[in-house]
Parts: C-alpha cells; structure tokens; sequence
C-alpha cells in the first residue's frame, strides 16, 4: 500500500508486548476536533476491545497538548468507556454521560427516516439522497448510479462576501418511484413547526433544475411535507404527505405521493 505524505499522520497500528499503538492525527484548531479520526480511532479502539485486547491502548502522533482536553467532548467520553489513553496526556476520568446517547424520540426527522424506511423496505422505491439528522449527509445517486456530493452554495465567493441568498437549501430526503416516473423532494418537521415545513418547500427550485431535472429529465418532480408528533389524527394541509404522530398512528395526506399510499398499505398489509 502506498504511503501516505510525510506531512499526513496514517493510521497505523503498532502491537507490542503489553499495548498496541493507534497513530492518528486528532487535532484540528487548537482543539480536539478532528472529526474523521476520532470516528475511525474509537471504532478501532472498540473493534480491539470486542477481539478481546484488554491490555493498553495508546493513540499516538494525535498532536493535542494537555490544554485541548476538555471533559465533554465524545473522545473523551468514549476513550473512558475503552479505556484508552492519548500518549504522553492525561486522559480526564469521567464518568460517561448517559444522555449523550439514546433512542430518538422527539426529534422532527422521525418522520423522514420513518417513511424512507417503509418505502425501501415494502416498494421498489428508494432513496437517491438522505440528510437524516445525526447522520452524514448523504450523495446525490444518479440514474447511472453515480455518487454526487450536493454543492453547498451557487457561488462560493459571492457567499464568502455575504450574499445569503448563495446558500442552496437541501430536502431531508429525495425518494424515487422508478414505476410512476416520480421524484419526491421531502422536508420534515415536527408537527407544531409544519407550516415552516410548507415554506420551506419554495426554497427547492436550484436542487431540481441543476441535480434532478439534470440526472433525471423525464421524470415528474413531488415536493411535500412529513411530519411526527402532534396527537392529531388527520391532515388538513394539502402539502402535507405523511404524518407519523406521537402515538405512531400513520396519517396519509389529501394529496401524499401515490409512493407513500404504496409503502403503507404494503406495510400494514404485511402486519395483518
């Protein structure tokens, strides 16, 4: 394998007798914010753990100094869980923060992840873009199956100058019905915020004419809104598609994508 530039720091792994060192750079502003690595060296670190290493674990040539270790941030929190140390530091002893990870249960994007799941799982429809909170944004996958990682502004500089209006706004999440020739651009909010969610559907116009009307020219494009929470069990807004309320009824709109009517009766249909 070729090695990396001397100004790059590889992850490589080094066994010795009583401890294995995990090189890898976690510095990034004067802070320990280095966000690839610190992914990549706790998985590592916890994959060391499950085979069954219970002797030291070391992260060398990370670049930090003793002032940028705070006791928040989730390396620390997770190297404590591992028990892992940061050479030639002292690694804060915490104990773990029970509220930094837990199962979702409020957030607005419960709906999209909620309906990109039933499509995938009981249509022929799929996702060709993601933005589900908490995770990495997802590329654009075109009809040839090319992965496109979507522009963040029409021009760079002109933002940079402070032109806002530069800013190119994103569904939470693209589906397409391959039989019906439909592409669906989907934002999602809580219940309380949808009428922030139906506003946000104008912002759409730059993503369709360069990304999809460009990768999919003959297809009919569907903007609506999904939704969780709330108590009510229907939908008076025409631009709202689907709602998945607090107590997990599943709520069609007026007008939902005939694609959404699809993954939920197949859904039902397969629970009764």
């Amino acid at each position: 394998m070729r090695k990396a530039p001397e100004t790059n720091v590889p992850i490589l792994l080094t066994k010795r007798k009583n401890q294995i060192e995990v090189s890898g750079r976690l510095i990034k502003n004067n802070t320990l914010s280095y966000d690839p690595n610190i992914g990549a060296l706790l998985i590592i670190s916890a994959v060391l753990r499950k085979l069954g290493w219970n002797k030291k674990i070391i992260i060398t040539q990370h670049g930090l100094k003793q002032q940028y270790i705070g006791k928040r941030n989730k390396f620390i929190q997770v190297a404590n869980l591992l028990n892992i140390s940061l050479e030639s530091l002292n690694l804060p002893k915490i104990e773990l923060d029970n509220k930094y990870w837990h199962y979702e249960t409020e957030g607005e994007k419960l709906g999209t992840i909620f309906i990109h799941i039933v499509v995938e799982s009981f249509t022929n429809g799929y996702s060709i873009f993601e933005n589900h909170a908490g995770c990495e944004k997802g590329y654009f996958i075109t009809k040839e199956g090319e992965n496109l990682p979507l522009a963040k502004y029409k021009d760079r500089a002109k933002y940079k100058q402070g032109d806002k209006s530069q800013i190119i706004h994103i569904p939470d999440l693209i589906l397409i019905d391959f039989g019906r020739s439909e592409i669906i651009n989907i934002e999602g909010k809580k219940y309380k915020f949808r009428n922030f969610g139906i506003q946000d559907l104008n912002n759409y116009d730059y993503i369709e004419k360069e990304y999809i009307n460009k990768y999919y020219p003959k297809f009919k494009i569907i903007r609506t809104v999904v939704l969780f929470g709330g108590l009510d069990k229907q939908i008076v807004e025409i631009e709202i598609g689907f709602l998945l309320n607090e107590e997990g009824y599943l709520i069609l709109g007026v007008k939902a994508p005939k694609l959404f009517k699809s993954a939920i009766k197949n859904l039902l249909d397969f629970w009764n």
